[in-house]
């Protein structure tokens, strides 16, 4: 096979240069490597985690790059790789042991652990990312083995660009970047957030089929004010408090112009779990010079808003119709808040202000009301409506009467019985998203959504919870995850979900589909941008979902001259 029976004629418009390795700048890939250089050999080939197969190294390939000796006689494809993976994997009970092991392999044969992980999609999500991932982060300096990713801290001012350089990809399209001052709902992990881009990235790879080559995890480590961390011998960040104001602007802007400079303009910088107080100034700051993206602000959001979509077909009416009661206004409560309202606004064409009205939320303080303007944070004052003032979340529910409950509250258990059985009887199907994570900070389990309400809940959640059965009937929880969405359209998501999906009380399409559903909003974003005159590959393809599967990072094994 050459190099270019692997793509088609659309792929092949993308393809061109190449790296070091061979692989296309764009995110096609090919299944036989043509060599700019010569191939590591012998024991280094077997230590380099890209390019080692493990026993499937042929008698042709161990002929060649040295292998005879090295590695036992027997020739096993990766297949058979996976399958004695998987059935190793399974013996464990311990989640973060799963985790371990599968980042170990990643660390050793990096396209089988991508191949166990697309195609055992919806079983290894759960350990690779959420709810294990938290784990990984609180436990990360205990875990640490090898590093993964950069690790910049405030002893580099002056040197952020070298140290870019010193990662070994020259062609990063996509940088995840953390300060693990609020990782997921766990609060300030300092340095040990960056299992958070680590993992993220992995779903770039395996679920929208970006090469792991074109990703770069990073923590910026500004210290952390965590003192348990800070009092731990096995801890792996700067031991000092955070640093703030102009001390942490400077140094983040450092960061930023260095990305820039090293990448070029059309690198993607994602920021993922900084606090609120950082995140929307950050988010404002940089979006009119870099390409940037906060995933809790804008892909809760998009991932939501697909939910409420496609909700809809199951509640009745227009989403407008609606009114939405949130517990939670840090970056993810109001960056889903702003998104629904303006996809209302679309639909009615009403001001966003309008829209606005039917969109509450309930902080520590309780509920957000124009009463308190004067102590809010900037980013809630669009949601400070006229009303008396409400402490507590029942009481909400009792006087604001929403349709949909929306808990991005990062603390658990806080949907109780009685405010679940208040929505049940205000309305015969109500919607319940409980998107904080881990699973011990959701606001409620499946189980109780469902067993408190009767079984009129419609319930979707970040972590994800198993099928639970009530009176006889199968309940099957959405995960509202992120995963989804990074970025895309909430219109295109929402799309995705079947007639059979809405059955089972299913607001989200089951994850074993995510390769097809990621290519699917590929193409609809890729039609948003031949619509605007952006598009740089023409003439325009035929099919552009087709096309974005052919530019999918594919984990098979590569044949090796």
């Amino acid at each position: 096979m050459s190099s270019g029976d692997a793509l088609d004629g659309s792929a092949v418009a993308l393809a061109g240069v190449r790296d070091f390795y061979g692989e296309d700048l764009a995110t096609v890939d090919q299944l036989v490597t043509p060599w700019s250089f010569s191939v590591a050999s012998g024991y280094s080939l077997l230590r380099d985690p890209r390019h080692n197969k493990g026993l499937a190294f042929t008698e042709k390939e161990r002929d060649a790059h040295y292998l005879h000796g090295l590695l036992p006689p027997v020739i096993m494809p990766q297949e058979l790789q996976e399958k004695k993976f998987m059935m190793s994997l399974r013996q464990y009970q311990v989640p973060l042991h799963k985790y371990m092991a599968m980042i170990d392999l990643q660390e050793r044969n990096e396209r089988l652990f991508y191949k166990l992980l697309i195609d055992n999609v919806e079983e290894l999500l759960p350990f690779v990312y959420t709810p294990t991932v938290g784990e990984a982060c609180q436990k990360y300096g205990s875990i640490f083995r090898h590093p993964q990713g950069l690790f910049i801290s405030l002893k580099d001012r002056g040197q952020i660009l070298d140290i870019l350089k010193n990662w070994p990809e020259k062609n990063v399209q996509v940088i995840i970047v953390t300060d693990g001052e609020r990782i997921l709902g766990l609060g300030d992990l300092g340095c040990q957030g960056m299992g958070i881009p680590v993992g993220k990235l992995c779903l770039y790879t395996a679920l929208g089929g970006v090469r792991p080559s074109a990703c770069l995890p990073i923590t910026l480590d500004v210290g952390t004010n965590n003192q348990k961390l800070l009092d731990d011998e096995f801890y792996i960040g700067l031991r000092q408090n955070r640093a703030k104001g102009e001390e942490y602007a400077e140094f983040v802007h450092e960061f930023m112009s260095a990305v820039k400079q090293n990448y070029g303009e059309k690198i993607l910088v994602h920021f993922e779990d900084f606090a609120n107080h950082n995140a929307f100034d950050l988010l404002e700051k940089y979006r009119s010079t870099h390409l940037v993206f906060n995933d809790d602000i804008q892909g809760t959001a998009s991932v939501v808003l697909a939910g409420l979509i496609a909700a809809v077909k199951l509640l009745g009416g227009a989403l407008a119709d609606h009114k939405f009661l949130f517990l939670g206004a840090g970056e993810a409560g109001t960056g889903i808040a702003e998104l629904i309202a303006l996809h209302m606004s679309k639909q009615t064409n009403e001001p966003i202000e309008e829209m606005r009205k039917r969109i509450w939320l309930v902080d520590s303080k309780g509920l957000v009301v124009s009463s308190r303007k004067e102590s809010l944070q900037k980013f809630k004052l669009p949601w400070a409506h006229e009303h008396e003032p409400i402490t507590t979340l029942l009481e909400a529910v009792q006087d604001i009467k929403p349709t949909v409950l929306i808990g991005t509250s990062g603390q658990g258990k806080t949907f109780t019985k009685e405010v679940i059985e208040a929505m049940s009887d205000l309305n015969e199907k109500p919607l319940i998203l409980a998107l904080s994570n881990p699973t011990s900070q959701s606001e409620c389990t499946a189980e109780e959504a469902y067993t408190w309400s009767q079984g009129k809940a419609i319930f979707a959640s970040g972590s994800p919870f198993p099928p639970f059965e009530y009176e006889g009937k199968t309940f099957v929880p959405g995960q509202a995850n992120n995963a989804y969405i990074f970025p895309g359209l909430a219109e295109a998501l929402a799309s995705q979900v079947t007639d059979e999906n809405f059955a089972m009380g299913i607001i989200y399409p089951p994850f074993k589909s995510i390769r097809k559903i990621s290519a699917h909003i590929a193409a609809k974003v890729a039609a948003k941008a031949y619509e605007l005159g952006l598009a740089s590959l023409l003439p325009r393809p035929d099919d552009l979902c087709k096309l974005a599967e052919s530019c999918m990072y594919s984990p098979v094994y590569r044949n090796y001259r």
